[in-house]
């Protein structure tokens, strides 16, 4: 097959990853062409067609429970290897420092996958793809400390649309691992037929903590972009939570949480530590300090500085931390009246009109010193049409959670044909304590 074909087949399993035969189809190619560690990750999600037409079951179907005993019983040797090696040099009477500890900061941080942890007892691993590779990587990186280790894990796989990872998208737990007494002796559930070709364990309790987490890693978008945000504003770092929740219109904070209060300090210094203050445009926005851990678990999930991207093609707005959509909007625009290119947040305003039901509904987001702005309607079968001058417009739920989400200062980039067609829904909407005053009754907004 020529290459333009295999490349055609790699597109379509990307965009329909449920499709067997497709798989199966473009693991025979890699076969053709001597690939055969690709050839067989397609067999392996071919699954049962695969079976049917090789009348076999691939080999490394079982590769999931093989592996972790393979990794339980390395981990032994390991262990024994690493006393007899210190009890030998204690005889000799050397003071040793062990060899084995992770203590390599730096080589550390250049793994690439990231361990982050809502609270000191809990990890996530988010990989890419959901290879054999990939699975064996994300449990070593859940509990390679032991003891030290996290007492409960999880490595995930967001969905996944083109180049997009979908935060609130069809998210599929591969495995969990919980650490049982204080020892190194691990409970590791496979949760994913797909990933295992087996019979999952039951996934509820860890779909319910993976809620729980993902709700503070929510905070700490929002709170590490605001820090940022807010040294690229004011030429400073900020010294408390309260200097960026500060009424308007320097309320680069839209309100506060229990977490964000716990948790500021750690991050600021975990920002300043990684050089990333004033640099939110730069980097591969995979830092790790501070409660993040690395491991060797896939694709890590990014820690750049929340964004918005407006696509003007097909009418939605979405708030992205590097190749992960955190929330997707419907939105309505102005046609050729709305400007393309590249802005900033410059202000953010409460009931633009002095009261929340006007022209420009409960928040408003200036753009760059404009009359262009994001913000609500009192016109809400506008949304998907090209009614307004200019500015994009947005459902009073969606511009309130988008207000409390993206901290002023947020960039916003305004193209076409650069988000998914459809969005996904989220249950629980993001939603910040508010503390300070954020109107502006000595202004008229003439928005276009």
């Amino acid at each position: 097959m020529e290459h333009e074909d295999i490349s055609y087949l790699k597109r379509y399993v990307q965009n329909h990853p449920d499709n067997r035969m497709a798989w199966y189809l473009l693991g025979k190619q890699y076969m053709l062409e001597d690939k055969e560690a690709k050839a067989n990750y397609c067999f392996l999600q071919a699954g049962s067609i695969y079976e049917a037409y090789e009348r076999k079951q691939h080999p490394l179907a079982k590769a999931p429970k093989l592996m972790i005993a393979d990794w339980n019983r390395k981990r032994r040797i390991n262990k024994l290897l690493r006393r007899s090696a210190v009890i030998a040099l204690l005889l000799l009477g050397i003071t040793i420092i062990n060899p084995f500890s992770s203590g390599n900061k730096e080589q550390e941080e250049a793994l690439t996958a990231a361990v982050m942890e809502a609270s000191d007892r809990m990890a996530v691993v988010f990989v890419k793809p959901a290879t054999e590779e990939g699975l064996g990587r994300a449990l070593g990186a859940l509990i390679e400390d032991g003891a030290q280790s996290p007492a409960y894990g999880i490595a995930a796989m967001l969905e996944q649309e083109g180049n997009w990872r979908k935060w609130t998208g069809a998210t599929r737990l591969l495995l969990s691992t919980q650490r049982q007494g204080s020892g190194e002796a691990f409970e590791v559930g496979m949760l994913d037929a797909l990933a295992c070709d087996c019979q999952p364990a039951d996934a509820t309790e860890a779909y319910s903590k993976f809620q729980e987490w993902s709700a503070v890693q929510e905070q700490r978008w929002t709170l590490r972009s605001a820090i940022i945000h807010y040294r690229e504003l004011f030429k400073r770092w900020p010294e408390e939570l309260n200097d960026m929740v500060r009424p308007y219109p320097n309320n680069v904070l839209a309100g506060e949480t229990d977490y964000m209060k716990q948790a500021f300090a750690g991050i600021l210094e975990e920002i300043r530590r990684s050089g990333a203050g004033g640099k939110s445009s730069q980097g591969d926005g995979k830092t790790g300090a501070g409660r993040d851990r690395a491991g060797q678990g896939g694709e890590a999930l990014p820690d750049q500085p929340l964004s918005v991207v407006v696509d003007t093609s097909n009418y939605r707005l979405a708030v992205i931390s590097g190749d992960v959509i955190v929330r997707s909007y419907p939105i309505g625009l102005g046609g050729e009246k709305t400007p393309s290119g590249s802005f900033y947040i410059s202000e953010k305003v409460k009931n633009p009109n002095g009261k929340d039901d006007g022209e420009f509904g409960s928040r408003g987001m200036t753009l760059s010193g404009t009359r262009y702005a994001i913000h609500g309607t009192n016109e809400p079968d506008s949304i998907g049409k090209d009614e307004s001058l200019g500015c994009v417009r947005m459902l009073r739920e969606d511009v309130e959670e988008l207000y409390d989400l993206v901290p002023l200062g947020t960039k916003v980039t305004i193209k076409n044909g650069v988000l998914p067609e459809s969005g996904t829904s989220h249950a629980q909407r993001f939603q910040l304590q508010p503390m300070q005053d954020e109107t502006n009754p000595a202004v008229i907004y003439r928005w276009l």
